[in-house]
Formats: structure tokens, C-alpha cells, sequence
């Protein structure tokens, strides 16, 4: 039997219909709708590996998976591409296939991930399932010094969410910081991995710090704590986006 070829699959996703990426028993998820797509134009039985989870309603601008295939004509295959893109729904789409050793891993391989939340301040019936909307002004200094005190630590527990099955909640954060664009709040952060619900816990907190509930040295307290109680309640899922994955080049073929 030859040896299967490994593919990374990369996809864009509006994750309002959806519960998640992940496949759970009676629920509608990307990886399944992607998993169906795959497996009716390849003809044969597809199993895709995400890189990681997104929760029910969060978007993707840049997700990667991987799967085996016997074909070895699919790396950048436009028909292939266009053909996938024709059977998944409007808010599915694929950006590329390409081509990557055997041992290559989605989620393992992953040297970061980058996320996006957006707060707008406006009432806004266009974006109301991009963005969370919040009334009144924010400080987005004091939101930016917090944000430089997450890069100081690596346990996060206190923006994990309960009862997962994680090992560890140690993670690395490269960046973290706001910026604002007429009447978006934009957080971005990018780190070696994220717990289940963290970024949310964490906008959750900021939104506290910069309507003035909290200063922003409050954040060390919160993190120090390591329970979960101590931070904010989580910002909804719509404002968050994933929004790149990063690689080392020599796993692609």
C-alpha cells in the first residue's frame, strides 16, 4: 500500500453557526463540515487534526489543519480548491493546500498563534456579529499597560477556563497590546499557545481596567492568583477572531 502524503488545508471561517472547530456528537462544527468536503471530493475517508479548538461562535481569519491523503496532486490544486469551496457553505472558505512532511504536526508544530478581539463603541448592525459592542469611552492607555504585564509571566490560570484537560496552563506571550481605530477597539495578542477561553477572560479584565473598575497593576494580582475567580467575566465570543498561525518554513515540501 503506498504511503499516504500529509497535507496542511488552510481555511477561514465564520464561526456564528458553529460549535467550535472541533467534532462533538449532534453539534454543527467546522471540522466536521471540512471533514464531509474533503472526503466527498477526494473520495475516500478524510480525518483531519486542527491546530487547536476555537469555542462555539469565534472566527477564524487563518486556521490550518492536517490530513493524509493517497493523492499526490493536491498541494495548490486550484480545481481542487475551487471544487471544496463549491461544496462547503458560504461561510467556510479555503485559502490553500499544501504539501508537508509525514511527521508534520497542525497543532504541535505551531511556533504561535496570533488572535484578535474587536470592541466597538458604536452601535453598529453591521458588525454586531464581529465585534462586542460596549457604550462609553475606554482608556486605551491603561488597557495597554496592563497588556505589557502579561508578557511577564507565563502561568495563566487565572484566564483558563475550569475543568479542562490541559497539562499545563504555562504559556509565552510575544505581544499583547491595543490600538484604536475610529470607533473599534482592536486587541491583539500573539503567544506560544492559548488555554481554552483565555483570551476572552483576558479582554474581559481589560474592559474592567479601562472603564476605570480596575488599575492596571490589578492584572499582576489577577494572574498571581491562579483561579479563575479572580479575572473578569469572559467578553463574548463574536469579537474574537484567530488570526494567523505561524510555522517553521522546512516543514513544507
Amino acid at each position: 500500500m503506498p504511503l499516504k502524503k500529509r497535507y496542511f488545508i488552510f481555511l477561514s471561517f465564520d464561526g456564528t453557526s458553529y460549535h467550535g472547530w472541533q467534532v462533538q456528537p449532534g453539534k454543527i462544527t467546522v471540522q466536521s463540515k471540512l471533514e464531509e468536503a474533503l472526503s466527498v471530493i477526494l473520495r475516500e475517508k478524510i480525518k483531519t487534526t486542527g491546530a487547536g479548538r476555537t469555542d462555539t461562535g469565534v472566527h477564524a481569519r487563518s486556521f490550518v489543519a492536517h490530513f493524509d491523503s493517497a493523492r499526490e496532486d493536491l498541494a495548490g490544486n486550484q480545481n481542487i480548491l475551487f471544487r471544496l469551496n463549491t461544496y462547503l457553505p458560504a461561510d467556510i472558505s479555503i485559502d490553500d493546500l499544501l504539501m508537508v512532511n509525514n511527521q508534520a504536526h497542525a497543532r504541535y508544530d505551531a511556533k504561535s498563534r496570533t488572535y484578535r478581539y474587536y470592541i466597538s463603541l458604536k452601535k453598529d448592525p453591521f458588525s454586531r456579529k464581529y465585534t462586542w459592542y460596549r457604550y462609553g469611552n475606554m482608556d486605551i492607555d491603561a488597557m495597554n499597560q496592563a497588556s505589557a504585564y502579561l508578557m511577564k509571566y507565563e502561568d495563566f490560570t487565572s484566564f483558563s477556563k475550569l475543568h479542562t484537560q490541559v497539562k499545563t496552563n504555562i504559556c509565552k506571550i510575544y505581544e499583547a497590546g491595543w490600538i484604536t481605530d475610529n470607533n473599534i477597539l482592536v486587541f491583539n495578542i500573539r503567544a506560544s499557545r492559548f488555554l481554552r477561553n483565555m483570551v476572552r477572560s483576558i479582554v474581559g479584565s481589560m474592559v474592567e481596567i479601562g472603564t476605570g473598575k480596575k488599575s492596571p497593576a490589578e492584572i499582576e494580582n489577577i494572574i498571581m492568583a491562579k483561579d479563575r475567580s479572580a479575572a473578569g467575566v469572559s467578553a463574548p465570543a463574536e469579537g474574537l477572531f484567530l488570526e494567523n498561525i505561524e510555522y517553521d518554513p522546512g516543514i513544507f515540501l
